[in-house]
C-alpha cells in the first residue's frame, strides 16, 4: 500500500496581455491578473509561495510558484 505524504507542484506562469502595445499598461494589467490568481488560490485554500517574479522587457511578468497539489499535505515544500 502507498499513501501520499506530501505533494506540491511547481509552475512557471507567464502573465501577458495579447494585444496591448503599451509596456506600462501591459505591466499594470498583468499585475492585476497576478493578484486575481493569488486571490483565487487563497479562496480555494490552496497553500502557495511565489518563488520568483521577473518583469519582461514588454511589460509582461513571469512568476515561479510552488503550490499545494490536490489538497495533499505540503510537508516541508512550503517552508
Amino acid at each position: 500500500m502507498k499513501r501520499v505524504q506530501a505533494a506540491c507542484i511547481c509552475q512557471t506562469l507567464h502573465f501577458f496581455q495579447k494585444d496591448e502595445p503599451s509596456k506600462d499598461r501591459n505591466e499594470k494589467l498583468s499585475r492585476e491578473e497576478i493578484e486575481k490568481y493569488k486571490k483565487s488560490l487563497e479562496q480555494s485554500r490552496t497553500e502557495y509561495r511565489v518563488l520568483e517574479e521577473k518583469k519582461q522587457d514588454d511589460g509582461s511578468i513571469v512568476i515561479k510558484v510552488i503550490k499545494q497539489h490536490n489538497n495533499s499535505p505540503v510537508g516541508d515544500y512550503l517552508k
